[in-house]
């Protein structure tokens, strides 16, 4: 079974042929980071434009690099949400086109199913499952009892992680995308500044505004008393501070929930001090099934939408002509 599949819910135009919801024959990225390093973030009008000029090239390219014609395509998957709605509406509309002049079935997919399901990539997914979604605009616990039944157990109450890196990096005067050069900086950061736990209601939701926030303090107080600011004591700050959060809540999921696999997902993955982390906790815990994408797949990219789409199409999920870019769409269980 030969799956073409899309995804264009941000700043990436992405193509991907995935055979038998397995094996990833192809997968085309047109990505449009340093477009929108000049204004320090998506957007989102300027976004859509380039969707409207890659899709195609992207679609002719995974193609042509799979060695099919879309004669040989079996089904259809798109992104049908969340996301940017101009830039889903791109990819949505291009789904539809070929699925009704190919008469091939359409599957629509979640955005974050797909970064869930790209961990299959480097192992196998075994039930129950938990697993930690941080990107720029999400930041959640989801627990799967089985395959494709999503919960979302934890979320953030203000700033998703990565947006939160985004914005502490304009603190700082750095360019964007603010998450990979923190995450060098702290590298060679030292244990300078102090910043503070976060407490939330629900203990397995997230807070990342009050952390950004007691950056701003941090820098202001340095300022005022005229002493050097050392961003690379910040970063490290900022991202040791970042990711305890994160793990603290990891780790009480895993006490209150009994699960065979935990697996990473989303853009922040990529994450340096939270690979590092969540490899430590393979380490603490030898019976749990720890997974972390390829740093390629951290990325949005539709070869994560076919790894998605294949078991969508197995629950029996379609869409039809009716559908359209959902960028509110909530991660529902099947």
């Amino acid at each position: 079974m030969l799956i073409l599949a899309i995804e264009s819910s941000c700043d990436e135009t992405s193509c991907a042929i995935v055979k038998d919801g397995t094996e990833v024959l192809s997968n085309s990225v047109s990505s449009q980071i340093d477009i929108h390093k000049e204004y320090g973030g998506v957007f989102p009008e300027i976004a859509s434009r380039l969707h409207i000029e890659n899709i195609n090239i992207v679609i002719k390219d995974a193609l042509s690099k799979a060695s099919v014609t879309l004669d040989d395509i079996d089904a259809i998957a798109v992104t049908e949400g969340p996301g940017l709605v101009g830039s889903l509406h791109i990819g949505v509309m291009a789904a539809k086109t070929l699925s009704w002049s190919l008469n091939k079935p359409l599957i629509p997919v979640h955005h974050i199913a797909g970064h869930i399901y790209a961990n299959k990539l480097v192992g196998e997914l075994k039930f129950p499952l938990l697993s930690l979604v941080i990107s720029g605009g999400h930041t959640e616990l989801v627990y799967m009892k089985d395959d494709y039944q999503f919960e979302v157990i934890g979320k953030t109450q203000d700033d998703a992680v990565g947006e939160a890196y985004d914005k502490v990096a304009r603190l700082l005067g750095l360019d964007y995308p603010g998450g990979p050069i923190i995450d060098r900086l702290a590298k060679t950061g030292k244990k300078n500044y102090q910043l503070p736990k976060v407490k939330t209601e629900n203990p397995l939701d997230f807070s990342f505004s009050g952390l950004k926030s007691a950056v701003r303090q941090l820098v202001l107080r340095e300022e005022r008393f005229e002493r050097e600011v050392i961003v690379e004591d910040v970063a490290y700050a900022f991202q040791h501070a970042a990711v305890d959060e994160l793990m603290r809540r990891v780790n009480l999921a895993l006490e209150m929930y009994e699960v065979k696999s935990f697996v990473l997902a989303g853009g922040v993955a990529a994450n340096s001090e939270v690979r590092s982390r969540v490899s430590a906790l393979a380490s603490e815990h030898p019976d749990l099934n720890v997974l972390q994408p390829p740093l390629w797949a951290c990325m949005d990219q539709a070869a994560m939408i076919g790894l998605a789409g294949a078991v969508a199409m197995e629950k029996g999920i379609r869409g039809n002509c009716e559908i359209t870019a959902n960028s509110n769409k909530q991660l529902l269980s099947y």
